[in-house]
């Protein structure tokens, strides 16, 4: 068991977690408004659905115009601690952030922290379908497909506290990618226990049964947000 985590502006924060959190008490948020630190608008319907029964008013980044700050962390949490802590400051309200990615066996865990600039185009869209086939050509012709989102949240707060929650899922890779739903790499990710198909062909409630995001917010639900309305 390492030590808790920091933000990368010297924030603590506490990772969720029978095994990393021990008996120290979370905080609990108080119902009220809550910035989703995202401009991306498959993760703000997710987070949306996810945080409704919590009495919560949610307004994304992108939806109050607020910049994108730059991913210039190592990990995904320090990502998360980024993005969360640049909306607290632009609007002194508290903020949830996730970072999340791809991790493929026989790329030694790339894209990783990366994913997101596997996709990037120079006008600063993104465009998934050639990181999709990145994958595919980098892997070669590897006989191992594992690979898993990862998914890292991270809940902040105006006095500078914050907590951290991470959720994985296991799966392989396939190409070329199928399914229309979901965004990303779901195209082209088979989960475990997802009967063969990828979280692009799956509808969305069965997607999270199963996604990276829905398993690390069960664990900050459970401990940090407000009782269900």
């Amino acid at each position: 068991m390492g030590p808790a985590p920091r933000s990368v502006i010297g924030w603590p924060s506490r990772r969720l977690g029978a095994a990393r959190f021990g008996t120290m008490s979370p905080r609990r948020l108080l119902p009220g408004r809550l910035v989703l630190a995202t401009h991306n608008a498959g993760k703000l319907r997710e987070f949306r659905a996810l945080l409704a029964p919590f009495g919560l008013e949610v307004v994304s980044a992108g939806e109050l115009g607020l910049p994108e700050p730059a991913e210039t962390g190592a990990t995904f949490a320090e990502n998360a601690s980024l993005k969360a802590i640049a909306a607290v400051r632009a609007t002194g309200l508290p903020a949830l952030a996730d970072d999340s990615g791809v991790e493929v066996a026989a790329l030694g865990g790339a894209p990783g922290v990366h994913t997101a600039d596997w996709a990037a185009r120079p006008d600063g869209s993104r465009d998934y379908g050639p990181a999709m086939a990145r994958v595919a050509h980098e892997a070669g012709g590897s006989a191992d497909r594992a690979c898993a989102f990862v998914a890292t949240l991270v809940l902040a707060w105006p006095d500078g506290h914050s907590e951290l929650a991470e959720g994985r899922t296991e799966g392989v890779w396939t190409y070329p990618p199928r399914g229309v739903q979901g965004f990303g790499f779901d195209p082209m990710f088979e989960p475990e226990g997802g009967g063969g198909l990828t979280f692009g062909e799956m509808a969305p409630d069965r997607k999270a049964r199963l996604n990276h995001r829905a398993r690390a917010f069960t664990t900050l639900a459970a401990r940090c947000l407000p009782e269900p309305t």
